[in-house]
């Protein structure tokens, strides 16, 4: 049965995923914003929901490493595997504005992380804990951001040749309805992985960074591939790493406001690998004079992942 309810996610996902594609390119258009906005706001708060229901429902139970640990490997999966899969389909282009600005605030979102959980790490405290002060500061600090990008946005010029938009109640329907398929549907999958995972004796903390994270993350996979697939790559990439600073910001800032976060068997390296996917995605976009991360690249972030994992189920 496990299985079954496996394959029935999976085809809610990509289903989801093709709606919510086509329904927040529509919106793009409509409200003339860049594609990479949309999917740095909308969509990748939209495939996070799984995370923030998985992180709070760990926090209101106690499993504050449950709640940790599907950040830390959501975020790892994101850019080692969403984005090194698509960078082999296709090469992902960045924009200056990627680099300067987008990139860069994910790899200090991503460091302050590591500083606020790891409080033994820099002399902050005693003990490694996200507090309630941390959460309500991460929430700030994304509510403030939000607002910072959408009023910076810079609005594409109007095309009087583009084809007419499609209707506002079509647009909320598929937005609406291709992320309730990503949800549902990785919902399904989650629970039936999980359930394989934990009959086979696989421990908590290593369910919560590999099949937890993965499960809650192949919301952010599908719609990436499939915009990449449509010739979207703006909102695959700005749904990656919207996605990643909503993880850390918004839902571990709403988890720890619920209850304190301890690390449990969280480790500092998984902390700092999370870290080092925002470094690394960063460094891609100086490598061989091209702004962009290429399929070399991609591989090499398909292998680092797949070596990460090595290192936690051996």
């Amino acid at each position: 049965m496990d299985f079954i309810l496996l394959i029935v996610g999976l085809a809610l996902i990509l289903a989801g995923a093709n709606y919510l594609t086509d329904g927040a390119s529509a919106l793009a258009q409509r409200l003339r914003m860049p594609e990479f906005l949309i999917g740095l706001t909308i969509v990748a708060v939209g495939t996070s929901m799984p995370e923030m229901v998985v992180s709070v429902l760990s926090s209101i139970n106690g499993q504050s490493d449950m709640a940790i640990g599907n950040v830390v490997g959501s975020n790892i999966f994101n850019v080692f595997m969403v984005l090194g899969l698509c960078s082999i389909i296709h090469p992902i282009a960045f924009t200056k504005e990627n680099t300067r600005v987008d990139i860069p605030l994910c790899v200090l979102v991503s460091a302050l992380f590591v500083l606020m959980a790891y409080d033994t790490l820099v002399g902050w405290g005693a003990s490694n804990i996200i507090s309630r002060t941390d959460g309500a500061i991460m929430l700030m600090l994304y509510i403030g951001l939000m607002y910072w990008t959408i009023r910076s946005a810079k609005r594409p010029e109007k095309d009087e040749n583009a084809p007419k938009p499609m209707a506002w109640w079509l647009t909320i329907v598929m937005i609406v309805g291709g992320l309730c398929g990503l949800i549902f549907g990785g919902e399904l999958f989650l629970d039936s992985a999980t359930s394989i995972a934990r009959k086979a004796g696989i421990s908590e903390s290593v369910i919560a960074i590999t099949l937890v994270a993965g499960g809650t993350s192949l919301p952010e996979l599908a719609a990436s591939v499939v915009s990449f697939l449509k010739g979207k790559m703006g909102m695959a990439l700005g749904n990656v790493v919207g996605s990643n600073i909503a993880n850390i910001l918004l839902i571990l800032g709403t988890s720890s406001l619920i209850h304190p976060l301890t690390l449990g068997g969280i480790t500092l390296f998984d902390l700092l690998v999370s870290l080092l996917t925002a470094v690394l995605l960063y460094l891609t976009s100086f490598t061989f004079r091209r702004r962009e991360l290429d399929r070399a690249e991609g591989v090499i972030f398909l292998l680092l992942y797949a070596g990460y994992i090595y290192l936690l189920v051996r």
